[in-house]
């Protein structure tokens, strides 16, 4: 029994993400499909590309995962099919993986469309190559019947991710917000290793100079704090409130992290 996990930004309206599972199930009946997430921001591959890159090790050898936010679709945009990790990652070639292989991957496959016509699978509609391209190929390669470098050739380079890595300076990190989560919370690209390396530090966002904390308890109701989130990456946060709202921020935000002296 092979996990397919799924992230899109189809929403939970309309029978889509149901119909790609139905495709996947025709072709591996033993396939064990999880919803990682589909609540990404339609047309933004940024934010699915980071919640893959943080999420895919918690996952075990040998699942697959299966990443369609494609503002693309129809056009001459290329399918990239992945082994890294132990695992095989299948999404757009459109900045959505390079959080998780880099630019320049290894094991990392072009799908040939002549190869997917000799499969027998039907003419991909040109709105939905998540059921009709992403759901049989992800069945096939979790069921064994094809291994990723049979679906075309070698990648090369592929398209770098839509937001930049945070740049370090010296006593500084600006980094992004890329997500927001159902609590209102700011969630950037900097990782925890980088703000170790400057030991104490304060959060600059919105106007606002945040306190580094531990936990949302260490703060009183309604103040804005900063945190290291359970996927090691700083979250900006309000306490029992939404720093979202609060601050009038959201996903491409700026965020300055600096060393501070005591």
């Amino acid at each position: 029994m092979t996990i397919i996990t799924l992230t899109t930004d189809f929403g939970h309206k309309g029978p889509f993400v149901g119909v790609m599972k139905g495709v996947i199930l025709a072709h591996h009946p033993a396939a064990k499909i999880i919803d990682l997430t589909h609540d990404i921001p339609v047309h933004w591959p940024v934010e699915a590309g980071f919640w893959l890159a943080r999420s895919h090790r918690w996952f075990p050898a040998g699942s697959v995962h299966v990443a369609v936010v494609d503002p693309g679709v129809g056009t001459g945009r290329q399918i990239l099919v992945a082994a890294h990790a132990g695992q095989v990652f299948l999404a757009p070639d459109n900045g959505l993986l390079a959080p998780v292989l880099g630019t320049r991957p290894a094991h990392c496959y072009r799908l040939d469309d002549s190869w997917r016509r000799r499969q027998g699978w039907p003419e991909p509609s040109s709105t939905f190559h998540g059921r009709d391209i992403f759901a049989p190929l992800a069945a096939a390669i979790a069921a064994g019947r094809v291994r990723p470098e049979e679906a075309g050739p070698p990648a090369g380079e592929i398209m770098p991710a839509l937001v930049d890595e945070p740049e370090t300076g010296e006593g500084e990190i600006r980094g992004t917000v890329v997500a927001l989560d159902n609590f209102g919370n700011l969630i950037t690209n900097i990782d925890a290793a980088l703000l170790r390396r400057l030991r104490v530090v304060e959060v600059l966002a919105g106007g606002h100079r945040l306190p580094l904390r531990r936990t949302y308890g260490e703060s009183q109701p309604g103040d804005y704090l900063a945190l290291v989130n359970s996927f090691d990456v700083l979250e900006i946060a309000r306490a029992e409130g939404s720093a979202a709202e609060g601050l009038g921020l959201g996903r491409g935000a700026p965020v300055l992290v600096r060393r501070t002296v005591r």
